[in-house]
Order: C-alpha cells, then structure tokens, then sequence
C-alpha cells in the first residue's frame, strides 16, 4: 500500500490519475449529452420526466453526484500538479504552437489544455448554479407528470437561453470543451500505454469525433432555444 502510495504521487502516477479521471468524465459529458438531447423532444415534459426519473433514485443519485464531484476534484487537482510539475521541468515556453504530429500530436488543443480546463472548472460551477440548484416547483417552475407536481426544467431552459448574452458565453464554452476533449481523449489513452503504434491514429480520430460531436450536441441546445423559442 505504501509503495502504491508513493508511485501514484510521482510524475507517472499523477498522469495515470489525470488520464482515468479524464476517460470517466468523457463517459460523463456523453451521458449528459445523451439526457439533455430530449430537450429536442415535441413534448417539453419529455426532460422533466428525465430528470424526475433521476431525483427518484434519492440517495442513490446523491451518491453518484458525490463520486462525480470527487472525480472532477480529483481531474482538476491532479492537471494543475501535472502542469506545474511540466513547467518546472521546462521553464522554458515554446515559443510558436505548431501541430507536431504523430507520435507527439503536438497543437493548439495540447498546449491549451490547463487553460481550457480552468475555463470549464468556472463554467461548471455558473452552470450548477443555473440549472441544477437554479429556481423549482418553489420559485413557479413547476409541471405535472403522471398527476405528479415537478420541476418544469424545460422552462428554465427556455428563459435562460433566451438572452443573447447566456448563449454566447455557452456556445463559447462548449467549443473550449471541444477543443479540451479533442487532445484529452487521445492522451489519456497515450498515458495508460494503450495508444499501440498501429491503433494510435485511429484512436485520435476517434477523440476528435468524440469532440465535435459533444462540443456540437450542447452548443446545439443553446442556439436551438434561442432561434426557434422551444416548444411553446
């Protein structure tokens, strides 16, 4: 125990940590795309039904929460560590961001991540505060499902995005989240030794269709409120 201890705070350790908390919160934001996609739904209830599908696991969902916050902790503390521990070994900037290609796949997304990622730790606390601890069934956002009072998250939805100034911000966000997915997914595989020479490339271009499409899926919600007004 106390050597697995002492490898996972060296260099390599920190990266694996980094790597396997990336690859779950990938699962993540997949999920989450996939749940918030019925929001494209005809029936607006279709997402309070989702979500009050979710609030009815009780301590089950209070217990996912808990991990996926530890998880995300976890990721965040782990990237500053590897980035502080890079600098110190090269203090040294590059000084032009070029794509390095295979084996490195040195770009714009590599050399951005700790910048992108504090982005997305900011983001994700303004988007908890709107939406998942924003106004309920106290403040008037309520709606019937199965004769049952709930949250009308649609609606929040809805007004939220109706302002120009919300939805640039989060379209802006979710191409940094792109961008961020883009390099993540294929290094967390490089970390974790499984990017082989012959499946690297394929894996990389897997990560950047990873990317587009969940950088596209939510930066799609925002714009679809916006233009269209949602179902009324």
């Amino acid at each position: 125990m106390r050597n697995t201890l002492f490898f996972l705070w060296t260099s390599v350790g920190k990266k694996i940590i980094l790597a396997l908390a990336g690859l779950a919160l990938c699962l993540f934001v997949l999920l989450h795309l996939l749940g918030n996609l019925t929001l494209f739904s005809s029936d607006p209830d279709m997402i309070n039904k989702y979500a009050h599908k979710l609030e009815s696991f009780g301590w089950l969902l209070y217990a996912v929460e808990i991990g996926l916050a530890a998880v995300f902790l976890v990721h965040i503390l782990s990237a500053v560590t590897v980035t502080l521990g890079n600098i110190k070994a090269r203090p040294e900037n590059y000084k032009v961001v070029n794509s390095a290609g295979s084996p490195s796949r040195k770009n714009i997304s590599s050399t951005t991540m700790i910048y992108t990622g504090l982005i997305l730790s900011i983001f994700l606390f303004i988007h908890l505060k709107d939406f998942k601890f924003g106004p309920g069934v106290e403040q008037g956002y309520v709606a019937h499902v199965g004769g049952e009072q709930v949250r009308n998250f649609y609606t929040l939805v809805q007004e939220k995005f109706t302002h120009i100034g919300y939805v640039i911000f989060y379209t802006g966000v979710m191409v940094l989240l792109g961008f961020h997915l883009r390099h993540g997914f294929w290094s967390a595989f490089q970390t974790l030794g499984l990017a082989y020479p012959r499946l690297s490339p394929l894996i990389y271009t897997l990560g950047v269709l990873f990317a587009i499409a969940i950088g596209l899926g939510f930066l799609a919600i925002p714009l679809y409120f916006y233009f269209t007004g949602g179902v009324s």
